[in-house]
Order: structure tokens, then sequence, then C-alpha cells
């Protein structure tokens, strides 16, 4: 491949605060988001022998379900949602989000959410298409987005998996890690890159008085 490199970023919410969740318990840390998408965009230029500055992230999109304003300023997490809202726009991340619900049922409170897969989907291939991506990576571990992979496939457009599987987060999906062929799992890279670890991730100094959102 030569000249312009297109990359377009695909981010399961769900699974990416799964990440964080774990990270946060097992690191004391969060993933820098800005240095996530540096580490895409310049292994994806090496790997394609091209200058780091003729590979790009075109756009970079993430999905999540939340809860509607009341509800969430019940559970107080109105500030830990901005907040996270702040980081997504700093690093130029568009966010899609569709309300969760609550069900009660056999006297437990389920949170529902509904959609955000097929519209994750949905989304990410009629974006490739449209855009023309020359890579889509997908941060996600979810067996559902096995035709998707497939589907991009199918346009020749490399598609990269890209998970971050710890103690205590669900494996990402056999399934999807055959379809997709180039997965990239960041536990194992971390562990061979010197010093990759810290400069993927924040450490969090202060974490027990200003506890941070899962998402983050």
């Amino acid at each position: 491949m030569s000249g312009y490199i297109s990359i377009g970023i695909f981010i399961d919410g769900g699974y990416y605060a799964k990440i964080n969740r774990a990270l946060k318990q097992i690191e004391s840390s969060i993933i820098r988001v800005r240095s996530l998408f540096g580490y895409i965009s310049r292994r994806i230029a090496a790997e394609e022998g091209v200058d780091h500055a003729d590979c790009q992230i075109t756009e970079a999109h993430y999905f999540r379900g939340r809860f509607r304003v009341r509800e969430a300023y019940d559970k107080h997490l109105l500030y830990n949602e901005r907040k996270f809202e702040d980081t997504l726009i700093e690093n130029d991340v568009i966010f899609h989000y569709k309300h969760l619900r609550e069900l009660e049922r056999d006297g437990e409170t389920q949170v529902i959410e509904k959609g955000i897969d097929v519209w994750f989907a949905l989304e990410a291939y009629e974006l490739a298409t449209f855009r023309k991506f020359d890579y889509v990576v997908l941060v996600t571990g979810d067996a559902d987005h096995e035709m998707l992979v497939r589907k991009l496939k199918a346009l020749k457009i490399k598609t990269v998996l890209l998970t971050w599987n710890l103690a205590g987060t669900e494996a990402t999906s056999p399934l999807l890690r055959e379809e997709a062929g180039r997965h990239w799992e960041m536990s194992n890279v971390v562990g061979r890159e010197a010093g990759l670890k810290q400069r993927l991730l924040y450490r969090l100094r202060d974490f027990g008085q200003e506890p941070l959102g899962e998402d983050f």
C-alpha cells in the first residue's frame, strides 16, 4: 500500500468500560485514549512501511448505553459521564448513546441495554463503505460482531480486532478472533514491548478521593 492510509476506529463502550474497571483494580490505572490512538496509527504505519505522518486516524466512534439525566443525577453519574465525554471530545471521538432501561425482575433491578451492538455494526459498516477506510480497528470482544468483521473483509478493508483481556474481564470470543485474522491482544503486546504499558496507561494518583466512573 502506498500513499495516505486512512484508519477508522470503532469502540464498544461496554467492552471498553470492562477493560478500565479491571485496569483500575489491577494497575490503579486507566487507558490514555490519545496514547492508544497513537499506538494504533504507529503500528499500522510500521506494518505498511509508510511514514507515520501518512497514516492517520480519519474517524473514531464510541458506542454506549447510558441513563437519562434524572436517573444519572440520582445515581451520581453526571460528573463522571461529562468528564469522560470531555476526554472523547479532546481526542475527536464521536460518541453515540442510547438510553438504558431498568426493569424489575424477581425482585431485582436489571439494567437493559438494547440495540447498541446492532447500531455499532451498522455504523461501522456504513461508514467504512462511504469513507473507504484502508483499515478499521474494532475495540470489542463481542461474538455478535463476527459478521461485521466478515463484511468488512469482503470490502477488502484490513480489519484489526483490538482487545485487552485482564483478570475479571470476559475473554474475547474465539469466533470473533478467528474471523478477524489481525488480532492485537494488548495484554500480550505490553508484555513484549518495554515501556509500552507506561505510555498507554494513566496512573490514578488520588483514586480513593476522586473515584472515576467505569468508562475511564
